[in-house]
């Protein structure tokens, strides 16, 4: 029996329901972005070919391909440079999304995660639906212009990611202007979610406005007052781990569940085998919340980096002070707070410590985490049996396709 049979198998025993979206009935389970580079077409194409959703994060993919890297990384300072590695980041999207629809052989579906807060947002949305992605997913940031964006493409599925009803209530209501609704809604609960998280400020993480229980059936009821709650299902994303998990959150009102962290300790992750490693390895006390240069709450592991970053960053706040230009002449952001002075920001530069972690550098690296045990602890797996796992939890690890 080949991986996709067995998963419908498992699905179907698993007494949870199937996704459908875009036409299509799926494993009720989406992998998440993760930037920079950690979910590119290997890791996002193997999901899809499970006949479930994988998702390429857009952010800095040239570093997945040797000759955008060597056209770009020596570049002498200057707009020059900015235009050079946008447009390269911009190749390396569309041969991703490429290579990521080769691999899922026609199954499940592949979408595009897109930070609202990067500077070339509406580039990537673009570049995104001109490659044939399923689905731009948009997070970081509210997506208001996202249906006059995807104008053009109108068989393309628009996601955004938001923490709270009132949030859902406000994109519906800009979108339904465009005569536009979301075809699904990420509902991304802060307080156990990864990387940049859907809070004001870091003390809100936690706040019980976001729990799930409060949280998925005012938003479905807010789509039942519309008439769409059999047409948007929504999908829960933040420290889910088993299928008793993903049961519950069903019984709330989620059509199905979206993991980050967990897709990274898989062999398929296009992240370094230390990236793997480091996350797997973590435990929740040594997973961290901080403020990210983006300006947002963030959860990471505390890594010896992000230990001597947090010690010094009341000094380094103290000094921020505007500057020129990005200390890397690549302005991922729309706003920095290292790059524009924001005291009260992160004052690191977020794309060379992503980088730094994509190639496994523990001395200068940015591990983003979810809270949380992993479903296989410390193992890393293949794709195909972390969906098992999730599907049915009795199913012994490396089971024969």
């Amino acid at each position: 029996m080949d991986g996709p049979a067995l998963l419908a198998d498992a699905l179907a025993s698993s007494g949870l329901a199937p996704l459908h979206l875009g036409g299509r009935t799926l494993l009720p389970i989406v992998q998440g972005g993760m930037g920079v580079g950690v979910s590119a077409h290997r890791l996002a194409g193997s999901v899809a070919a499970c006949n479930a959703v994988g998702t390429l994060s857009s952010v800095d993919l040239r570093r997945h391909h040797a000759d955008l890297m060597a056209a770009t990384q020596h570049l002498p300072p200057g707009p020059e440079a900015k235009a050079a590695i946008d447009a390269a980041n911009i190749a390396a999207l569309k041969r991703e999304i490429g290579l990521a629809r080769e691999l899922s052989q026609g199954r499940g579906l592949i979408a595009v995660n897109v930070m609202r807060a990067v500077s070339e947002y509406a580039a990537y949305v673009r570049t995104s639906l001109e490659a044939g992605a399923d689905a731009v997913v948009v997070g970081a940031g509210l997506p208001l212009d996202l249906p006059e964006m995807a104008r053009e493409h109108p068989k393309a599925l628009l996601i955004p990611i938001l923490s709270d009803a009132r949030g859902v209530a406000l994109v519906m209501r800009k979108w339904e202007r465009r005569q536009r609704h979301p075809d699904a809604i990420v509902i991304e609960h802060p307080g156990w979610a990864g990387g940049h998280l859907g809070a004001a400020k870091v003390a809100d993480v936690h706040d019980p406005r976001f729990d799930f229980e409060r949280v998925i059936p005012e938003v479905v009821e807010l789509l039942r007052a519309q008439g769409l709650e059999r047409r948007v299902p929504v999908i829960a994303a933040g420290g889910i781990r088993t299928r008793e998990d993903i049961a519950r959150l069903q019984a709330l009102g989620a059509a199905a569940v979206q993991l980050g962290t967990p897709f990274v300790a898989t062999h398929e992750c296009d992240a370094h085998e230390t990236f793997k490693r480091v996350l797997a390895e973590a435990r929740d006390e040594q997973v961290v919340e901080f403020t990210s240069v983006a300006g947002l709450p963030a959860r990471g592991v505390l890594t010896p980096w992000l230990a001597k970053y947090l010690k010094a960053e009341p000094a380094l706040q103290q000094k921020a002070r505007s500057k020129s230009r990005c200390t890397l002449d690549f302005d991922c952001l729309a706003q920095c707070g290292l790059r524009d002075g924001i005291a009260s920001w992160g004052q690191f530069c977020i794309d060379r410590q992503l980088a730094a972690a994509l190639r496994g550098d523990l001395a200068k690296g940015l591990f983003f985490r979810g809270a949380g045990a992993l479903p296989f602890g410390a193992q890393i797996v293949a794709v195909r049996d972390l969906l098992l796992r999730l599907l049915s939890p009795d199913v012994p690890l490396g089971t024969p396709a």
